[in-house]
């Protein structure tokens, strides 16, 4: 689904013109000629339904919930692409795809097999946390494509929260997310502070530059980060558990 909200973006911006000569993020597919809009189209079909396919199995083990889950995956990859990416909504399906969705579904995916009778409800909340602190540490690419990309989604009438807000609010936000998740995952795995120095670097390469294609070494290095913050956790997480109490 990752993959089809990319082929949607790319598809939707080359048909609203957004994608233009002075695009400052990566080259996309349609509007360089590398693929035609049909051929594309065709794309987005057989890719949606190699992910139904691939998560099917699935509800096996997490029964209908998991029908649920992924209609809404695909629910979510396309009115993200379609309206909420253009009306300043796009963080919260990034923080809620990225992070609360796969993190609480995988995490429910472990336990449901094993102790059927025990209620969602009664799911610890930390994992929520972990969701949500993930799906924070995600969204900051969003934010550092947004905000490389604010002049021109300006020009064409796209709100994103960096338009709504303006760079320094967003500048600020981005260093706060990091900050959060740090903070929601912190008590249950305290090698998360290491992901804080990368990060705390990142915002400030970000400030520093403000603007213009240079930008997309910022938006590498965040999501170098997100991989850091997600197995910093994951370890930090194992050690608590098979380590004896002090």
């Amino acid at each position: 689904m990752q993959i089809d909200a990319n082929l949607v973006n790319d598809y939707l911006d080359y048909k609203n013109g957004t994608d233009k000569a002075d695009r400052l993020g990566p080259e996309r597919a349609c509007s360089q000629g590398w693929i035609t809009p049909r051929a594309m189209l065709c794309g987005i079909v057989l890719v949606t339904l190699a992910a139904c396919a691939t998560g099917y199995p699935l509800i096996y083990w997490g029964g209908l919930w998991m029908i649920v889950i992924g209609v809404a995956c695909v629910i979510g990859c396309f009115i993200y692409s379609l309206l909420f990416s253009r009306i300043a909504l796009g963080d919260l399906l990034v923080i809620l795809f990225f992070g609360i969705v796969p993190v609480c579904a995988t995490f429910y995916l472990q336990v449901h097999p094993l102790h059927p009778q025990i209620p969602i409800t009664q799911y610890p909340l930390s994992i929520l946390q972990a969701g949500l602190a993930m799906g924070l540490v995600t969204d900051c690419l969003l934010l550092v494509n947004n905000y490389r990309d604010r002049d021109t989604d300006r020009h064409a009438g796209r709100q994103t929260l960096v338009t709504k807000i303006g760079p320094k609010a967003t500048e600020w936000t981005y260093l706060l997310f990091g900050v959060i998740a740090v903070f929601l995952c912190f008590s249950r795995s305290f090698l998360v502070v290491l992901y804080l120095p990368l990060h705390i670097f990142n915002w400030r390469q970000m400030v520093y530059y403000h603007e213009g294609r240079i930008l997309n070494a910022v938006l590498s290095k965040t999501a170098l980060a997100i991989i850091l913050f997600a197995l910093l956790y994951s370890i930090g997480r194992v050690l608590e558990i098979c380590l004896p109490p002090m």
